[in-house]
């Protein structure tokens, strides 16, 4: 020794960021850096500790934002949050044990994808895949280039009251997007989710609902929309913003336990996880834990199999990540 200690968590820290950088290129199990990575802070997220299972390899977030001051908003932006970057996600990932994940368009730069294209370039397509937003002024030969840069899907986001897309450009730009393999993800109100079912049953590529459709309980009738849906194989539903509808809160959310676990049990093969941070719509002192998050997993999914095909499985259909 040369007389001066190394502390164990400087250690542990420079462990870390070895491993963390051997995992995210799929050298060794994800297991390792989230072991090495407990203790994490990470910007956007309450809590420090790590998952309390271990995460199969390739587990994937299915849903998080990317926010960059850098590039412009969209005009009349509702939501306006501080800056979320591809730096401070990869924290996210060393924590959680999350090796995949996929990039949404926030409505806070409208149809200007600028920043989720860079975004994706950053993290590599071996690993990350996007989802757009784009209205019906857009050209096929920018679909194709977003397609080049590992998008997958665009959203419409009907929770914000004055969005860049509306309930008309659904099925034209659907049935351009099919011929890519896209998918169509949605956000809205359950009332909404109900209103719009024709339109919802059209859709010729699969469609994939976002924070567990917002249904707040298993008796509203946008619950067993989405539960037919998945039935007949034309939908999915993410995992993901258990916190946003809660009333009972962290660490059980146990309020949303039916909604999905009768989702999970009903179509293990049509949900994905996803972790929705930084987390917009709730207040910086408000962040949820990731971790936290993630652990409903086990709740939902008890059985390890399952776990695999919803963090690992599914999203490799769903976003065209190798086998």
């Amino acid at each position: 020794m040369t007389g001066k200690t190394i502390s164990r968590r400087s250690f542990l820290g420079g462990m870390v960021g070895c491993a963390v950088g051997t995992v995210l290129g799929a050298q060794v199990p994800v297991q390792a850096a989230q072991l090495l990575a407990a203790g994490q802070k990470v910007p956007h997220s309450a809590g420090t500790a790590g998952p309390n299972f271990k995460m199969p390899l390739h587990a994937t977030d299915c849903h998080h934002h990317i926010y960059d001051a850098r590039y412009p908003l969209a005009p009349g932006a509702v939501l306006t949050p501080p800056d979320a970057t591809v730096a401070e996600y990869r924290l996210l990932q060393q924590r959680l044990g999350i090796m995949r994940h996929v990039i949404v368009q926030p409505s806070t730069y409208g149809v200007d994808n600028s920043l989720l294209v860079d975004s994706l370039k950053e993290f590599g397509l071996e690993t990350a895949r996007g989802i757009a937003v784009v209205d019906t002024k857009v050209k096929d030969q920018e679909l194709h280039k977003l397609n080049a840069a590992g998008v997958r899907g665009i959203r419409f986001n009907f929770s914000i009251a004055k969005g860049v897309t509306d309930v008309g450009m659904v099925l034209p730009l659907a049935r351009r997007i099919h011929e890519l393999g896209w998918h169509v993800q949605v956000v809205a109100k359950a009332d909404q989710i109900v209103k719009e079912q024709a339109i919802w049953e059209k859709i010729p590529c699969p469609i994939v609902f976002d924070h567990l459709g917002h249904v707040p309980r298993v008796t509203h009738a946008a619950f067993n929309v989405i539960l037919a849906m998945l039935q007949q194989k034309k939908c999915w539903v993410k995992l993901s913003g258990a916190y946003i509808l809660s009333k009972t809160g962290a660490p059980s959310y146990m309020d949303r336990y039916a909604v999905a676990k009768a989702y999970v049990d009903t179509a293990p093969d049509q949900v994905v996880w996803g972790s929705d941070w930084p987390h917009p719509t709730a207040a910086a002192d408000k962040k949820p834990d990731d971790a936290v998050l993630l652990n409903l997993l086990a709740d939902w999914a008890p059985e390890k199999s399952v776990r695999k095909r919803i963090l690992v499985d599914n999203p490799a259909r769903l976003y065209g990540f190798s086998k």
